[in-house]
């Protein structure tokens, strides 16, 4: 299905939505690449999101919002850390390691009972965060080991699978994934290199 990156709403993604909620995978674009999404509590919608990406189980999947209410349902309450670095980089390409609710599958955080969490910058990936009405996965749209896709175009052999729903928003920036941090201890820790410079965390965690 094709959708205006600009002006995309919730209900244009109605059909995305019920797809989630039937167990199956949606193809969307987020402020970097293409990702994918599934139910994060449903156990049985993470298992084939990793089979269809060949995906390591020990590796855990990221996940993206639609609100700081959505992150607080699946995640809790944020330290100070956290909400001060939430408020600076979100909408964006900064992902928080945060405690997982119970209710995510144990897949998802491969065990650790942790989740790496944002809010993206960009509309068609909130729209869908919002439609489902929750948070959902954003691992990337490709096979694992190969490089991440900017287009629908270039989703290849997920992209033609019959489980997978994709959502045409058109081309999508690229450039490096979210930078992966962990604010929840005494003091945060660098997991993923990427768009945001650390240094530009650490002036952020400062203020």
């Amino acid at each position: 299905m094709r959708v205006d990156p600009a002006g995309c709403r919730a209900e244009d993604l109605a059909a995305a939505r019920d797809w989630l909620r039937a167990g199956y995978v949606v193809a969307y674009p987020t402020d970097t690449f293409y990702g994918l999404a599934v139910d994060p509590t449903n156990t049985a919608a993470v298992q084939a999101l990793f089979d269809l990406k060949g995906r390591d189980p020990r590796v855990a999947m990221p996940l993206i919002a639609a609100s700081m209410a959505q992150v607080r349902a699946i995640a809790g309450r944020l330290n100070d850390p956290s909400s001060r670095l939430a408020r600076a980089a979100w909408p964006g390409p900064l992902s928080l390691v945060l405690d997982a609710s119970p209710a995510v599958a144990t897949e998802v955080h491969a065990g650790r009972g942790t989740i790496a969490i944002r809010i993206p910058a960009h509309r068609v990936a909130c729209a869908l965060a919002e439609a489902f009405d929750g948070a959902i996965t954003a691992t990337s749209a490709n096979v694992s080991g190969e490089p991440p896709v900017s287009s629908a175009d270039a989703l290849g052999v997920i992209g033609r699978d019959p489980r997978v729903l994709v959502v045409d928003g058109g081309a999508t920036p690229g450039g490096t994934p979210s930078t992966i941090v962990d604010a929840r201890g005494d003091a945060p820790v660098l997991i993923r290199d990427g768009a945001i410079a650390w240094n530009r965390v650490l002036d952020w965690l400062k203020r």
